[in-house]
C-alpha cells in the first residue's frame, strides 16, 4: 500500500488500524460538546506519514504565517505516541483521531456500502480521507483532522476489553448422560 497522497486539501492516509469507531452514531467526547463522528487511526510507527505531517504544517503556516516566533507556544499536533495509551493495540503506533459533524462515507475494499455496524470495528483495518486545519478555539490552538471518508481494507483482531472465551475457560469433560448427578450442597436449607 502506497503511503499518503494529496489531492488538493484532501489526503488519503496510509492503511491504519482502526480504534474507537463512532462512524454510525454522532457522539460527543466530553459531555456537553457537539456529538461528532470520528475514528481513532493507529498507525505502525514504521508508516511513512510525512505528507500527513507537511499538510498540518501548511495549516500551520496559513493560520498563523511563516515565521514560527509568531507561532502560538504549546502548539497542539494531532500526531501522539501510542505508548501514552493503555489500550489494546496501541503499543508501536502514532495514533491520531479525525472527526467530522457529517457521517462520513463507508465502504469495503471492493467500494461496496458498509451498512451492518458490527463490520466496522475497533481491530480492523482501513484507510481514510481526511484534511488538517489550524484552530483556535477558547485559548486551544493546533492543528485537527478533518474525516471525510473511510475504506475498510480488511478484517483484523477485534479490541474488546475482554478476555475471548476460550481464555477464561478449562475444558472439561462431559459426564454421560443419566450417570453421577451431582448432589446439591443446600438441598434441604431454606426455601
Amino acid at each position: 500500500m502506497k503511503a499518503a497522497t494529496v489531492a488538493g486539501s484532501q489526503l488519503t492516509t496510509p492503511e491504519f488500524r482502526v480504534s474507537f469507531p463512532s462512524v454510525f452514531v454522532a457522539r460527543a467526547a466530553v459531555e456537553g460538546q457537539e456529538p461528532k463522528f470520528s475514528v481513532t487511526m493507529l498507525f505502525a510507527k514504521t508508516t511513512d506519514l510525512t505528507p500527513l505531517k507537511i499538510a498540518a504544517k501548511a495549516a500551520i503556516i496559513s493560520k498563523w504565517g511563516e515565521d514560527q516566533a509568531k507561532w502560538p507556544k504549546n502548539l497542539r499536533l494531532p500526531f501522539r505516541d501510542g505508548s501514552e495509551k493503555e489500550y489494546d493495540g496501541y503499543e508501536g503506533t502514532t495514533f491520531c483521531t479525525a472527526s467530522s459533524k457529517m457521517r462520513p462515507g463507508l465502504v469495503d475494499h471492493a467500494l461496496q456500502p458498509i451498512i451492518e455496524p458490527s463490520e466496522f470495528y475497533g481491530g480492523c483495518y482501513a484507510r481514510a480521507t481526511i484534511s488538517l486545519f489550524a484552530y483556535d478555539v477558547s485559548g486551544n490552538r493546533g492543528v485537527g483532522i478533518g474525516l471525510r471518508n473511510i475504506q475498510k481494507i480488511r478484517d483484523g483482531e477485534p479490541f474488546s476489553g475482554r478476555n475471548k472465551a476460550e481464555k477464561d475457560f478449562d475444558a472439561i469433560a462431559v459426564p454421560p448422560a443419566g450417570g453421577n448427578a451431582a448432589v446439591d450442597p443446600l438441598a434441604g436449607i431454606g426455601a
